[in-house]
């Protein structure tokens, strides 16, 4: 004869209560006193164990039903006893999506040692929208470099458990994937977890019911972790302490524009990369004792070369000739000629480079960056337009990684690209110079006596005056400006 498994009698003033957590599923044998169930008041859990030893052969209530005092919740037959309906088990049925294919987790990359975490810039797929494998699904934006995270199958999009603007950890789970599902399932593959946590007051747990309202809170909105979704306690108590980006992540998007009469204004929240720049920035200007030093150079030795040799070096290395090029190389040879310039404070350590990595200050939509062009002392002028190129490109499409931003001894930064006639470029820590490249603009000249009309570009030079010498600065500047207006001593390779 079975024996009835009941809820326990409920204090007076407890009118029902949740079946939390079963222990055993249908079929499993039980021992005497062994904990069968956790049923959960708005005050208390309460243990209900197995009277007898036996076989479950029943479960009439699962996890997360609503139950009354000595209400029957399970059945338990003798040892060796068929379950009574093999079709009864605790295990929920699997979701139509289930059978069109497997859910995969999408998770954040794994993170470089000097990053902490992330935030979700941009998701690129939205729930039920069909994707191939190697297919970017989400931007993942660092302190340094934006990391593309790509479907390891082809699939539906499953929901995103973590939206846009939201900060995460190395191997966070995101986002999931129906694997193999067809894009007409995508609606039954992306609503499960969402669903589960909308289910009203149906899958909330008396507890969890009281809390929600006692702070006012709305349960759509908290993601729940339990089993098949519902609320914790612990869910709403991380909601409430969590940081108001996670709450209100779409403002990083648009923020909503605010009304001043006839004007109007919205804030915006700083990309992390942005924050990260302002961070660095002011860090500079606060911890070194920065000097800017100016010269001026006459492009126009540069300028004829470059027009006499344009075609056939396009023709010889695949690359147009470019500026930057005869810059690079005219810093290196100043930093041979300036080993000061080439290093960077260290505590109260100068540690001097005996190799030459220069940082190309490159504009990219999500802001400034300064990625690393390495051994420039043994690259050719091709090798080094190539290299320079390969970045810029990468920058564009947020490509870099955090290899191509770290390192660097000295920065180059051109910002006559963009019509500056004259700046103070700011040191890029922990480097201790930098030098800032301008618009090249004819002006009059005096030459041997007489006016002439030249192409005439500004040259900046800021350092940490800890460090380098004025003596140092000033040679290291008037040597660049020989070497621009002689580039023969440039090797061209052509």
């Amino acid at each position: 004869m079975a024996i009835e498994i009941k809820v326990p009698v409920l204090p007076e003033s407890v009118a029902d209560a949740t079946v939390a957590t079963w222990h055993v599923n249908v079929g499993d044998t039980v021992e005497r006193d062994q904990n069968l169930v956790d049923i959960e008041t708005d005050k208390v859990v309460l243990e209900v164990v197995a009277p007898e030893a036996g076989v479950i052969t029943e479960i009439l209530h699962e996890e997360g039903a609503t139950v009354l005092g000595q209400q029957v919740i399970a059945l338990v037959g003798a040892a060796g006893e068929q379950p009574a309906a093999p079709a009864q088990k605790t295990e929920k049925p699997a979701a139509a999506s289930a059978s069109e294919g497997k859910e995969v987790d999408i998770k954040v990359p794994v993170l470089p040692e000097s990053v902490a975490d992330a935030t979700i810039a941009t998701w690129h797929v939205q729930p039920g929208e069909a994707v191939s494998r190697d297919q970017n699904l989400v931007d993942i934006e660092t302190d340094k470099v934006v990391l593309e995270v790509v479907a390891p199958e082809d699939g539906v999009m499953g929901e995103h458990v973590h939206a846009e603007g939201e900060t995460v950890l190395a191997e966070q789970v995101i986002g999931k994937l129906i694997a193999g599902a067809q894009a007409s399932s995508a609606p039954v593959a992306a609503a499960p977890a969402a669903t589960s946590s909308d289910d009203s007051n149906d899958v909330l747990t008396p507890s969890v019911r009281r809390l929600i309202a006692e702070k006012g809170l709305d349960a759509s909105k908290i993601k729940g972790s339990g089993k098949g979704g519902r609320i914790t306690k612990e869910d709403v108590d991380a909601f409430l302490k969590a940081p108001a980006p996670a709450k209100a992540s779409t403002a990083t998007k648009a923020a909503p524009a605010v009304a001043l009469g006839e004007r109007t204004q919205k804030r915006v929240p700083m990309t992390r990369l942005r924050k990260t720049i302002a961070n660095r920035l002011l860090e500079a200007k606060n911890s070194t004792a920065m000097l800017t030093t100016f010269n001026e150079v006459n492009m126009k030795p540069i300028m004829d070369l470059r027009k006499q040799y344009q075609d056939v070096f396009e023709k010889r290395h695949g690359i147009r000739l470019g500026f930057m090029s005869f810059y690079v190389k005219a810093v290196v040879e100043a930093l041979k000629r300036f080993p000061e310039v080439n290093a960077s404070i260290d505590g109260d350590d100068i540690v001097y480079h005996n190799y030459f990595d220069v940082s190309i200050a490159v504009s990219t939509p999500r802001g400034l960056v300064t990625p690393v062009l390495r051994d420039c002392d043994k690259l050719s002028v091709a090798e080094i337009e190539k290299g320079i190129k390969e970045l810029a490109i990468k920058g564009r499409d947020g490509k870099l990684t955090v290899e191509d931003m770290t390192g660097g001894n000295f920065t180059i930064t051109n910002g006559g690209v963009f019509g500056s006639l004259l700046s103070t470029p700011i040191i890029n820590l922990p480097q201790s110079s930098i030098l800032g490249m301008h618009k090249i603009q004819d002006r009059p000249m005096a030459v041997d006596g007489k006016v002439e009309i030249l192409p005439m570009m500004y040259l900046a030079l800021s350092y940490d005056h800890r460090q380098i010498d004025g003596k140092e600065s000033v040679g290291f500047l008037v040597t660049i400006k020989e070497l621009l207006e002689d580039p023969t001593r440039l090797l061209l390779d052509v």
